[in-house]
């Protein structure tokens, strides 16, 4: 607990949560105590001080009571010899104030003031007094310190007109503004004053000050600035910046730790030349770099004093006498001295700073090395790399785009951050890790090459990297020689661990280290840590360690020389096939999303692994990774990655198993298939062929993706047989696949409530075995079934639930899917405030994750909304930019044309030109049609029925809406257009016609061939 009295008395909980002692003799019971922190007081005492000559009649029964008032939120005790309040003189501000005034800390002293002391209880007997010596005490501080501005000294010298030395200070204040008048005429006034009131004259101090003013001595005098020049602007660490003034207030030791480049001298400097102390000549910055032995520091020291020893001989070798002119001088009034680059002196700078500020206690240091001094008092501030940018959109503001802008447009004025440049800028921030120097490096290479000339040029980053300041130390002109300072003062263990890390492209923790480097690691790992060759971060409770990427390339370089690499190579490689095969089966049950975070936290080492074995035809290890990392992808939605590798998987077939083959193959083709239709005799081959190699049974996942290939390609008698192969598995996740394929096929059959069924069946084993990657999809279709039925409320219920699922999972792609069928479907019912609300959710989380992909498809999404709240003109718009967007963006294929047709058939029905809807609708009625999409034709085919009733003809209206009840098994009446043709026109009769026959009749009333 914590007691204040220097303003209103306050007391604070040790967590700093304020205590509501009471009323007005609570307060003055606490405030008494606290004078005594930790000692009792006699009740005879306490009665006198509250009450004073007019005590209540039973005195002891009044304290009592107050006493017992105090005890419900403060720790008072009876002892023999009184009442005690359970605190430490530390406790208590006005000690904790006396304490720092008797240290020379006077500004932190003087901020513990709030107010008058004791300002709330001053009417109790005993506060006068205290209040007269505290107040007494804080005007002599403020005196002591000598530095206030003009407005606090005038302030204080009316308050107390006939102080002398405080009117002298204010003399000085006044002149150093060069107010020579002003402070002629406060000593005219105080000599005034003196002579009426008290009948003497100004003391000799005063006078003498007077004359100096008179003669001009106290005029304005330039501010000594001992930093090293900034000759740039400072930019990217803000944040920092107020972390490190902020622990220079509360310690005196800060100690700026981090790898070579990050900018630890630059950010050190800054913070000093901001310091208060720094106006006042009271700040020194001695430079460590250039020196080699211990007992050469105290000269370093001394020479940014620019002072010369008194004596002869070399001071440099002279320890104590230079510690003794060091303390004299810093001790002469609070001071802040900077201690640069100490890493390669460590032990040597710790004894030193640690002797120093045991000397002088008015001394606070900012030190900078890449590792910590580890002395007592000693506050870390670690600095790493400025923030990069990742897939965000909006870049401008990341502190490493920022800081290459700056020096970019030094080097090449009209250098801007715009639709050519952007891309770029980014990767160069990325891959050189966001730090200071290798991007004024880079930065400075803009003199010669393009932006564009130099991204090509990263992977040979210590050639490209080597035009810095010619006045910088050597070790700071090349990316190179940075790295190089660090690696030299590496131990040999040190250095055999440092170069077999670099093959960890993502980091990695102790248990993967210890597999691939060697045993025994943990030591030599934490001590790479202390001195920033490697860096660590937790993870679910868990250490992981990793190099920033230019420290890992020169370590990767070392391990080339070492003759070492391709047996860690293959140890890296081996380690990450054994870690995928141990955590596939868990993707699919119960420990999801503990699998998830461990692929999450291992992908880039996973890609690399596969990558590797890729180029190197190591065609069955290769095969094991993707095997091993595959579903993980697909739940993730990573597709591009993924269709890709099992290509380049594929083109090693000659030297892998045939069930691999089939199993991959089969992978292709349905990734193939969306969208697209596989070719029928190609699909059917690689499902006998995964049958009989037996792959059906070593690969779970087939269980869904042979009957959906099989159904993809329109054999339905195949994918039947698959899939009561699949339910007939003994894997419940492989059965719950099975009724999630036999939903298709008995939706396609028109059987909707057995599909129902098998969806809810599906479900119902999806949650049982855990996988909410299956339930979130599930959902999803239970969904888009119920809309179709006309309750939109209960599939907006249905899609929340999705999309809580979808959160869990970490999916960002089937979130934002979710989001967007939940914003779709309150626009269908009517809720268009709902509509837009979650369509701005979606678009702050897309533009959280970075991904430009799915921030298309809310774009789209959006548009539908306006056009569902009748904003035509931004519907329109939107439509435009989806297509200008969607031509460069390859992810979705075809069906940029069928969306866009789609949309603007709506649009231009909106705008009242059918017409133009008719030509739209009939380009998504022939991409629906050419791909045997019956759910997304049905959805066309309603389209162009209202198309036919806005042109008058309303029996191709009334047609058009049997065929596609007939398609789907029933009419979308979740969406209000349909539902307001059905009122119009009537429900449509059944038809008995197939859908090969209904497809043929919708592309004929679209105009379409009919072959």
């Amino acid at each position: 607990m914590r007691v204040a009295l220097l303003g209103p008395t306050a007391v604070e909980a040790e967590d700093g949560t304020p205590v509501d002692i009471g009323g007005a003799r609570v307060r003055m019971l606490v405030a008494r105590l606290a004078l005594d922190p930790g000692r009792p007081v006699p009740a005879t005492t306490l009665i006198d001080d509250l009450w004073g000559e007019q005590p209540p009649a039973d005195g002891a029964n009044a304290l009592q009571s107050l006493v017992s008032r105090l005890r419900k939120v403060c720790p008072v005790a009876l002892e023999p010899g009184g009442y005690r309040l359970g605190v430490s003189a530390e406790d208590v501000d006005v000690f904790r104030f006396d304490r720092l005034r008797a240290a020379g800390r006077l500004d932190e002293a003087l901020a513990l003031w709030r107010g008058e002391a004791l300002a709330d209880v001053r009417e109790a007997p005993f506060a006068g007094a205290v209040a007269t010596r505290l107040d007494e005490a804080r005007l002599a501080a403020e005196e002591d310190r000598g530095e206030l501005d003009v407005a606090a000294l005038t302030a204080l010298h009316e308050k107390h007109p006939l102080r002398e030395r405080l009117a002298g200070l204010l003399m000085r204040a006044l002149c150093a503004q060069g107010r020579q008048s002003d402070a002629l005429h406060v000593y005219a006034e105080v000599r005034g004053r003196l002579a009426d009131e008290l009948g003497v004259d100004p003391s000799q101090e005063l006078q003498d000050v007077h004359l100096a003013a008179l003669r001009g001595e106290l005029g304005p005098r330039p501010v000594v600035d001992r930093l090293p020049v900034r000759l740039t602007s400072f930019v990217g660490r803000d944040d920092e910046l107020r972390e490190i003034t902020g622990l220079l207030g509360q310690a005196r030791l800060v100690t700026l730790v981090g790898p070579g480049g990050a900018g630890k001298t630059r950010l050190a400097t800054e913070v000093a030349a901001r310091h208060p102390l720094h106006g006042k000549g009271r700040v020194w910055f001695a430079a460590l770099a250039g020196i080699h032995a211990a007992e050469d520091l105290p000269g370093v020291v001394l020479k940014a004093f620019e002072l010369r020893m008194a004596s002869t001989g070399d001071p440099m070798r002279r320890p104590n006498e230079g510690m003794d002119r060091i303390a004299e001088v810093l001790g002469a009034g609070e001071s802040v001295l900077v201690l640069d680059n100490c890493e390669h002196l460590v032990s040597a700078a710790a004894e030193f700073t640690g002797l120093l500020l045991r000397r002088v206690p008015n001394l606070r240091i900012i030190a900078t090395s890449r590792e910590p001094l580890a002395i007592d008092g000693e506050s870390l501030c670690p600095i790493g790399p400025l923030a990069v940018p990742n897939g965000q959109a909006d870049v401008a503001d990341f502190g490493a785009v920022r800081l290459f802008v700056d020096r970019a447009n030094a080097v090449k004025p009209g250098f801007r951050l715009d639709e050519s440049t952007v891309e770029d800028v980014k990767l160069v921030c990325r891959r050189l890790d966001g730090m200071p120097l290798a991007l004024e490096l880079a930065a400075a290479r803009l003199r010669s090459m393009t932006i564009r000339q130099i991204t090509q040029r990263l992977d040979d980053r210590f050639r490209l990297l080597t035009s810095g300041s010619r006045t910088a130390l050597p070790r700071q002109r090349t990316l190179r020689a940075v790295v190089e300072w660090s690696w030299d003062l590496l131990t040999s263990d040190e250095l055999v661990l440092a170069r077999r890390l670099a093959v960890f492209p993502a980091g990695a923790d102790l248990v993967a280290v210890e597999a691939v480097c060697g045993e025994d690691a943990l030591y030599v790992l934490t001590s790479l840590v202390e001195k920033s060759i490697v860096d660590v971060v937790e993870l679910d409770g868990e250490a992981r360690y990793r190099m920033l990427e230019t420290i890992r390339v020169y370590a990767a370089e070392q391990l080339e020389a070492s003759g070492e690499k391709q047996e860690f190579v293959g140890r890296f490689r081996r380690y990450y096939r054994d870690l995928t095969a141990r955590w596939e089966p868990f993707v699919r049950t119960a420990r999801q999303l503990e699998a998830i975070k461990v692929y999450q936290a291992e992908q880039d080492n996973v890609v690399a692994a596969l990558r590797g074995a890729i180029d190197d035809r190591e065609s069955g290890l290769a095969a094991d990774i993707l095997g091993g990392v595959f579903w993980y992808w697909l739940i993730k939605g990573d597709n591009e990655r993924s269709e890709r590798s099992v290509r380049e998987v594929l083109a090693l077939a000659d030297d892998l198993p045939p069930d691999v083959v089939a199993t991959f193959r089969a992978m292709r083709l349905i990734m193939s298939a969306i969208p697209g239709l596989p070719e029928p005799i190609e699909a059917s081959q690689v499902i006998e062929d995964c049958v009989n190699t037996g792959a059906t049974q070593k690969y779970p996942s087939l269980a869904i993706a042979l009957p959906m290939l099989a159904f993809l390609s329109q054999n339905k008698e195949l994918a039947r047989r698959e899939v009561h192969r699949a339910a007939a598995s003994e894997d419940a996740w492989a059965r719950a696949g099975a009724d999630w394929a036999m939903s298709f096929i008995l939706s396609e059959d028109g059987d909707l409530a057995g599909a129902e069924q098998a969806r809810d069946r599906a479900y119902d084993q999806f949650v049982a075995v855990g996988d909410r990657w299956g339930s979130a999809m599930t959902l999803g279709m239970k969904a888009a079934f119920v809309s179709h039925t006309g309750d939109n409320l209960a599939a907006i219920a249905l899609y929340r639930q999705g999309l809580e699922v979808a959160r869990e999972l970490g999916s960002v792609e089937d979130a934002v899917q979710q989001r967007w069928r939940l914003a779709v479907e309150y626009a269908r019912l009517g809720d268009n405030e709902a509509a837009a609300r979650e369509v701005e959710q979606a678009e702050k989380f897309v533009r959280d994750a970075g991904n430009d992909q799915l921030n298309l498809m809310i774009g789209y999404a959006k548009a539908e909304v306006m056009l569902r709240s009748d904003r035509i003109p931004e519907a329109r718009e939107l439509s435009t930019r989806f297509k200008d967007a969607a031509s460069v963006a390859a992810f979705l294929g075809p069906f940029v044309t069928e969306w866009s047709a789609i949309l603007d058939a709506r649009i231009a029905l909106a705008e009242g030109d059918p017409d133009e809807a008719e030509s739209c609708a009939a380009v998504a009625v022939g991409t629906t049609s050419g791909r045997g999409d019956m759910p997304d034709l049905s959805g066309v085919t309603e389209l162009l029925a209202r198309v036919r009733l806005a042109q008058g003809r309303t029996e191709a209206a009334v047609r058009l809406l049997a065929l596609a009840q007939l398609i789907r098994g029933r009419l979308d009446l979740g969406d209000p257009d349909v539902r307001r043709m059905v009122a119009e026109l009537g429900e449509p009769e059944p038809l008995t016609i197939s859908k090969a026959e209904a497809m043929r009749r919708v592309r004929a009333e679209a105009g379409l061939s009919t072959g």
